[in-house]
């Protein structure tokens, strides 16, 4: 059962340490910093990195954040900065420039409906990491809106072969949210 803290309440719980708010911070964010690390075009090594260092940086300043509620897109700006130092190190890649995964910037003055949009990004992410390789990872790569040439070269599969398996994956993925929706 899910952590029903908000993001502010675990980050201060964690910097109390309390070990199960530092769990959900990582089982809420952890997949989508992974995703940021390898849409990054790292290394699963490298990427394996880029995310610990991540959480390093946050453990660091737990209790200096300024604004502890915004914790999943410091982690995603952090975990993206990370990344970019490793491609920098490496000079054979150039990362690209997109806002990663920019889904905790909610600017919306309703704070319903910011909860309501929050939680549903988290039973989305929840729902994708239940997927089955190479779902996973295409999923998420389509939330940064890569192109097929780049998703094909991400997941080592044929250009032409993106989008059926991107559907099929979509498709799967309706079935596990509809599921979800029906047993509620």
């Amino acid at each position: 059962m899910p952590d029903p803290r908000e993001p502010a309440e675990l980050v201060t719980a964690a910097a109390d340490g309390d070990r199960t708010a530092w769990d959900e911070l990582e089982a809420r964010y952890g997949p989508r910093m992974w995703a940021v690390a390898r849409a990054s075009g790292l290394s699963p090594a490298d990427a394996a990195d880029a995310v610990q260092g991540s959480w390093l940086r946050l453990l660091q300043h737990l209790h200096t954040l300024r604004d502890p509620a915004k914790v999943g897109g410091w982690l995603m700006t952090t975990v993206r900065r990370e990344a970019h130092a490793f491609l920098r190190k490496r000079h054979d890649v150039t990362p690209f420039d997109h806002d990663i995964l920019a889904l905790d910037a909610v600017d919306d003055p309703d704070p319903a409906s910011a909860v309501l949009e929050a939680d549903g990004r988290r039973l989305l992410w929840k729902q994708v990491s239940a997927l089955h390789e190479p779902c996973r990872t295409l999923i998420q790569l389509v939330a940064i809106d890569l192109g097929n040439r780049q998703m094909a070269a991400r997941l080592g599969m044929p250009v032409g072969s993106v989008g059926p398996t991107k559907a099929r994956c979509l498709e799967k993925l309706r079935t596990l949210i509809s599921s979800q929706e029906t047993a509620q």
